[in-house]
């Protein structure tokens, strides 16, 4: 190897690494608006929960489409619905529940590798968190927070994988699931 081929490969691995320290970092900026406060309550076990909501249906939504970049799609139009939901005092929970039916549906039609899965994946997250909204509020708060942090698991899977999103949303999920899981914790143990 020249040593113009090896100050090409080590500036593109220190790319790379900056690349992907970026994308974990703007998950976590998106993480810390998301845990601000807004309405006086502080933070519940619905932060999480709309977190793990959109996370699951947007890797859901790729693996229907079979296109990496609908999880990017996804992600934000499920942000935009939870918002929408809200307006029209619509509980989220019922758009999460509704969207994840349907796109199972299709997706076991035109791909059911792919979103077995996904699905699957999507109704133990979610369904933990939506447990969690039953419970004692703190409690609540430490289950969607572990369910939320734990889901780091599964965008790491996917990033090493290089499967079903892009490897970027995958980064981005692991910044965003860190900060508001582990914010969600340490809120419930603090009391």
């Amino acid at each position: 190897m020249s040593t113009t081929e090896a100050r090409v490969t080590v500036r593109s691995t220190a790319v790379r690494t900056w690349a992907l320290l970026a994308w974990v970092a703007l998950g976590a900026a998106t993480g810390v608006l998301a845990i601000l406060p807004g309405d006086g309550e502080g933070l519940t076990s619905m932060q999480p929960t709309t977190v793990i909501g959109i996370a699951v249906l947007g890797y859901l939504a790729a693996a229907v489409a079979g296109r990496r970049w609908v999880g990017w799609v996804g992600a934000w139009t499920f942000a935009v619905l939870v918002v929408l939901a809200g307006l029209l005092d619509v509980p989220r929970t019922i758009v999460f529940v509704t969207s994840g039916v349907i796109l199972t549906g299709i997706g076991l039609v035109l791909r059911p590798r792919l979103t077995v899965p996904q699905a699957l994946a999507a109704a133990g997250y979610l369904g933990v968190a939506l447990v969690a909204l039953l419970l004692a509020p703190r409690v609540g708060l430490a289950i969607a927070g572990l369910a939320l942090a734990t889901h780091v698991v599964w965008d790491v899977i996917h990033f090493r994988r290089d499967a079903v999103v892009n490897r970027s949303l995958a980064l981005w999920c692991i910044g965003l699931d860190l900060v508001v899981g582990g914010a969600c914790v340490v809120a419930a143990v603090a009391g």
